[in-house]
């Protein structure tokens, strides 16, 4: 084999180097990466691009929704309210098992891992509201700060970082600027002409307020004109893509549909650590599929809650970290044969 040290080697040229003579393609001196750049172009739209729904279309989506969510609704106990979110119809259609379990014991356990997506969205929000002129700290500040602020709040997690030792707090810490230092480099500065909005609480209430679908929107980027979709909807996500991710940014879509009486122009998952960005254009298909599938979880939440419905388990990766998991012989099952497939190889 040759030595590629040799002064004679060939050198390595990529793909979409200019040949020699060819002058290369101006760079816009924006002061973007070109993630940042491409984030923003596969995001924005000029006006003449985006789509205009018809005027009837949210009432149409309601109708079908009141339609279809009456039998769900009428078969709750007097007083009884069904909350719909995009977690509780991912698990419901995932894994009812799973559902039932985290239906009946709602309280979840705080610890590192599940603070510190809440501290990392806390400074990502800090960092796009900043005073328009002013300079934007590094992650570790907006993290401090973001800390602080949850401390001195009364959400769920303010007492465990009052009360956390102090390296579980420097993990979040540490975790936490990492997630934030991703998303400034995939994100480029957001302008207040965009109208960026984060942690967006969206709902909308079907069957006389008995069925409530809401949801908590991580970034909105523009609004409507008229009948004019102009709005798009982002999830962030630290891990890699899922199918669920899809289906919940189509719900957020069906809701502020409800809500506003047009759809967003576009829903978008961005997976911080990756750089990648998976845009959907909103459509009239996507928000009947979101509708159908509420209207689905909703029969199953209410069946196995109120009406004793045996709940169905249906085994997967998530098993592993299922408070059901003691006591399912399906997940149970399904981890053995994994870990025994694991142990073969």
């Amino acid at each position: 084999m040759s030595d590629p040290t040799a002064a004679d080697a060939v050198p390595l040229r990529l793909v979409s180097e200019p040949a020699e003579g060819t002058p290369a393609a101006p760079v816009p001196d924006d002061g973007l990466t070109p993630r940042q750049r491409d984030t923003l172009a596969r995001l924005g739209a000029r006006r003449a691009e985006r789509p205009t729904f018809p005027a009837e279309l949210a009432a149409e989506l309601r109708a079908l929704l009141e339609d279809e969510v009456a039998g769900p609704a009428s078969a709750l106990p007097d007083g009884a309210t069904l909350f719909v979110n995009k977690h509780a119809l991912a698990t419901i259609h995932a894994c009812e098992a799973r559902w039932h379990a985290e239906d009946q014991d709602p309280a979840f356990a705080v610890s590192p891992p599940v603070v510190r997506g809440a501290v990392a969205h806390k400074a990502i929000e800090l960092g796009i509201n900043r005073r328009p002129g002013t300079p934007l700290p590094p992650p570790a500040d907006l993290v401090d700060a973001a800390m602080e602020s949850l401390e001195r709040s009364e959400q769920w997690m303010a007492e465990w970082l009052r009360t956390c030792p102090d390296d579980e707090r420097a993990e979040v810490r540490g975790h936490a600027i990492a997630r934030v230092t991703a998303y400034d480099e995939v994100w480029p500065p957001l302008e207040s002409r965009w109208r960026p909005a984060t942690e967006v609480k969206v709902r909308t209430d079907l069957a006389g307020g008995r069925v409530t679908l809401s949801g908590r929107v991580d970034l909105a980027i523009g609004r409507a004109e008229g009948r004019t979709a102009g709005k798009v909807i982002v999830d962030f996500k630290t891990g890699g893509p899922a199918l669920a991710h899809r289906d919940d940014l189509r719900f957020y879509a069906l809701v502020e549909t409800l809500r506003l009486g047009v759809p967003p122009r576009a829903v978008a998952t961005s997976y911080l650590e990756s750089g990648d960005l998976h845009v959907e254009e909103v459509t009239v298909g996507g928000l009947e599929a979101a509708a159908a599938r509420v209207v689905d979880g909703a029969s199953r939440m209410v069946a196995i809650r109120h009406h004793d419905h045996p709940p169905v388990a249906r085994p997967s990766p998530l098993c592993r970290w299922c408070r059901a998991r003691p006591g399912c012989p399906t997940g149970q099952a399904y981890l053995d044969e994994r870990d025994a497939a694991d142990d073969a190889w």
